[in-house]
């Protein structure tokens, strides 16, 4: 797991600091620092509150679920872009391919704290 949450900070660090460029770096840059810290606080067996891990849950969930439904979100581009490529260039020119990158984003970040919490506090 150490290693795992060595990759992992650098990773988000790296997600974070490619959001320079972002329409919004205000709000993904500290998105993706959070991740960052609780993932080398892990990996240095460092105390993580329960409750740091919940309100990542909350954040990241409830944001993850507008992305999912909002007008250009998930739905959106499945239901109406027949699941199109999101990938094929590095600039979001449709709506629906930034909030699908956004959403993206979000379930890794959940995906992540979660395997740490299950692994930090349910491992008995």
């Amino acid at each position: 797991m150490k290693y795992f949450n060595y990759i992992f900070t650098l990773v988000f660090i790296l997600f974070a600091a490619l959001q320079y460029n972002d329409p919004d770096p205000y709000l993904w840059i500290p998105i993706y620092l959070y991740p960052a810290v609780l993932c080398f606080m892990a990996a240095r067996q460092m105390p993580i509150s329960k409750s740091l891990y919940y309100i990542g849950f909350v954040l990241f969930g409830a944001y993850a679920i507008y992305k999912l439904v909002d007008a250009n979100g998930i739905l959106d581009w499945i239901k109406y872009h027949d699941a199109s490529s999101i990938a094929s260039t590095m600039k979001a020119e449709q709506p629906w391919v930034e909030e699908s990158r956004e959403f993206f984003g979000l379930v890794i970040i959940l995906g992540v704290l979660a395997i740490n919490y299950f692994k930090a506090f349910l491992k008995k």
